[in-house]
């Protein structure tokens, strides 16, 4: 698949990156040859250097053969305008990162889709739902959705006070409970296993797993009884990303509060949210924490645009007794220092969010990719078993151990299954599997036979 880029910033080159990783033929365009200089070193990209909505560079990147155009600049002009032009260049698939909430919610003659924009997606309200997912599932350090959320993948961290701890699977002490979810990996030491019969769960280890919603909660009761949702969540913050949170947890009766030191921004989040309480507060103030009652009962989220800051403010709400503590950042070299010292309990970067929004609608175009995760070194796939397929009538014990990879749910006539040894697969399933980093290729060859 031929695939142009327009943007070659933090979010061009994180996609960059996941789609040569696919082996597409992917060309990137933008104003500053530098960056496409370092891009170009680094992957097997082809790199055009102009204004990303301008004919002559399209022209020159030969955009009118593209099977698909993502313009993620950082202006939404310019990445609506070149989405235009892609359409009116006759390529079938568009795609254009956007900030600004009334070219995102347009309606009528502001809709972009009838435009011939395909999909408009904001990195800020993606990461919020992800946010939202983790904040929803109290005990959980990751969620993603999965089959149209019909599913979801969960990850959790094993602590002494949980029943997981020291078990091995086959000795599961609910085994009732263990066939409704599937155990997909676990990370010990920043080393990722595919959990099997015998593995033992220990005290530190991240482990995933998968199924519908409400018995992923109910899973999650059993296995953290003490932890119950939180009293409020404490946003620091009221920019894009606060904001829209603060949305997705008003619409869920959730006891909200941001704390935002810019006057403008401060009356803004207070005329257009319902019931949040918006304080005017520096989130670095220690008092400001005592203001907002952050305590035992709090998920504090720090969601400004400064990475240092949001994890200073994440260990004074920790220091306060904040139960949950996660922060924006979007540096990606910082995510594994944040990792190793536990200096929070989760960290979102907005343009992975973003991209694995992209990645989804790529995969609705007949591309086997749904996310990336943010802990866990590895890829989610959700795919549709052909009728060619060697897995088509072999139940999942016949197919046989996949290297690096394993099928986890399936969703069939609209309803989740799964998959348990003694499931036989039909052509037309859909299929959420994972697999570790660079065996997907593998495991979408073998499947497809």
């Amino acid at each position: 698949m031929r695939i142009v880029i327009i943007g070659a910033g933090a979010a061009g080159q994180q996609l960059a990156r996941r789609l040569c990783n696919e082996r597409h033929d992917v060309v990137i365009v933008d104003r500053n040859p530098a960056a496409l200089a370092e891009l170009e070193a680094q992957l097997d990209v082809l790199t055009i250097t102009g204004p990303g909505a301008s004919p002559a560079t399209l022209r020159e990147a030969e955009v009118a053969k593209a099977d698909l155009v993502v313009a993620v600049t950082n202006q939404d002009e310019v990445n609506i305008l070149a989405g235009l032009l892609a359409h009116a260049a006759g390529v079938t698939h568009k795609v254009v990162r956007i900030s600004d909430t009334d070219f995102i919610h347009g309606t009528g003659p502001f809709d972009l889709k009838p435009m011939g924009i395909d999909l408009v997606v904001s990195q800020k309200e993606e990461c919020a739902h992800d946010l939202f997912n983790v904040l929803r599932l109290p005990g959980t350090i990751e969620v993603v959705d999965v089959l149209d959320e019909h599913a979801v993948v969960a990850g959790i961290k094993i602590d002494m006070d949980g029943p997981l701890a020291m078990a091995t699977l086959g000795q599961f002490p609910e085994p009732d409970l263990i066939q409704r979810i599937r155990f997909i990996a676990h990370q010990r030491n920043g080393k990722v296993e595919i959990p099997r019969g015998d593995s033992q769960f220990m005290i530190g280890d991240d482990v995933y797993f998968v199924g519908e919603p409400g018995i992923v909660a109910d899973f999650l009761r059993w296995a953290y009884p003490q932890r119950t949702g939180f009293e409020r969540v404490v946003i620091a913050g009221g920019g894009d990303l606060g904001f829209h949170l603060a949305e997705l947890l008003e619409q869920n009766q959730v006891e909200t509060i941001i704390l935002e030191p810019d006057e403008r921004q401060a009356e803004y989040c207070a005329d257009r949210l319902g019931r949040a309480l918006v304080l005017r507060v520096d989130p670095l103030e220690p008092e400001s924490f005592e203001e907002a009652g952050v305590a035992a009962d709090t998920a504090f989220v720090a969601a400004t645009e400064d990475d240092e800051n949001n994890i200073i403010c994440c260990l004074l709400a920790e220091k306060r007794g904040a139960s949950f503590t996660a922060a924006q950042i979007a540096k990606t070299g910082y995510a594994p220092v944040i990792n190793s010292l536990s200096l929070l309990d989760r960290a979102v970067n907005p343009y992975t969010s973003m991209i694995n929004a992209i990645s989804r609608f790529i995969r609705g175009a007949h591309i086997a990719a749904a996310a990336n995760l943010y802990s866990l070194p590895g890829e989610i796939l959700e795919v549709q078993l052909p009728p060619e397929s060697p897995w088509a009538n072999q139940s999942v014990a016949q197919i046989g151990a996949l290297r690096q990879a394993i099928i986890s749910a399936v969703m069939r006539a609209g309803e989740v299954i799964p998959a348990t040894g003694d499931l036989v697969l039909h052509a037309g399933d859909r299929l959420v599997l994972f697999a570790q980093p660079k065996a997907a290729p593998r495991v979408l060859s073998r499947m497809r036979g």
